[in-house]
């Protein structure tokens, strides 16, 4: 099952950062819950459960991808319909070409620069092109995003998302709360937030080191 590859990666990634890296053992509590908390929103948007045949990393990595991009077409509603450019560009995440989604995105951006879902996607794109890392334009992706509509809180969360997997819980703790600043009160997703911002604010005083008296 997928769940005993994904517990594996886990078990490696906090072997080698405490001790591979020589992580100090205060930051080894927030860490480890940083990789449980990743788990639980896999959880939530994924389905682990499904069976399949053992999968290299780029194919899990395509196929939570394809997890998101379900979730970010949910949250913009069947009222907005994305452009030609982001639909073909999903398509290519989702099979895990990441850099060709990137390129489309582009064009998208460049055809309508007020496009907020095809910078939202070029962000995530960016990052699945960087290996899960938050590049510098990963971020400029989502600014232009925020630019394009400040109130929106969909460019926040799925930066979040992307600080999480790169392991700083604390810029995705500040991220997810502004976007529940920006959710309505009646909204769908609005629990759901509520719940992760809940359970990442939890797991990071778990993981804060005690004050000196």
């Amino acid at each position: 099952m997928i769940w005993v590859a994904i517990l594996a990666l886990a078990a490696v990634a906090f072997a080698t950062a405490a001790f591979g890296l020589r992580m100090e053992r205060p930051v080894w509590t927030l860490f480890a819950a940083a990789l449980v908390f990743g788990l639980a929103g896999y959880a939530s948007f994924g389905s682990p459960d499904l069976s399949g045949s053992p999968t290299e990393a780029t194919q899990t990595q395509a196929e939570g991808e394809g997890q998101l991009i379900d979730s970010r077409r949910s949250l913009f509603g069947e009222t907005t319909q994305p452009s030609r450019f982001v639909t073909v560009s999903d398509a290519f995440a989702r099979r895990g070409q990441f850099r060709d989604a990137a390129q489309f995105l582009q064009n998208a951006v460049r055809e309508n620069p007020n496009d907020e879902e095809a910078w939202v996607a070029l962000g995530s794109a960016l990052v699945g092109h960087a290996e899960g890392h938050l590049t510098p334009a990963a971020v400029e992706a989502f600014d232009r995003a925020r630019d394009v509509a400040p109130d929106s809180p969909i460019p926040d969360y799925y930066e979040g998302v992307a600080a999480l997997q790169t392991g700083d819980a604390g810029r995705a703790q500040v991220l997810w709360t502004r976007a529940l600043a920006n959710t309505d009160e009646d909204a769908e997703w609005r629990p759901q937030l509520e719940d992760q911002v809940a359970r990442l604010e939890a797991l990071l005083r778990l993981g804060a080191p005690e004050r000196t008296r």
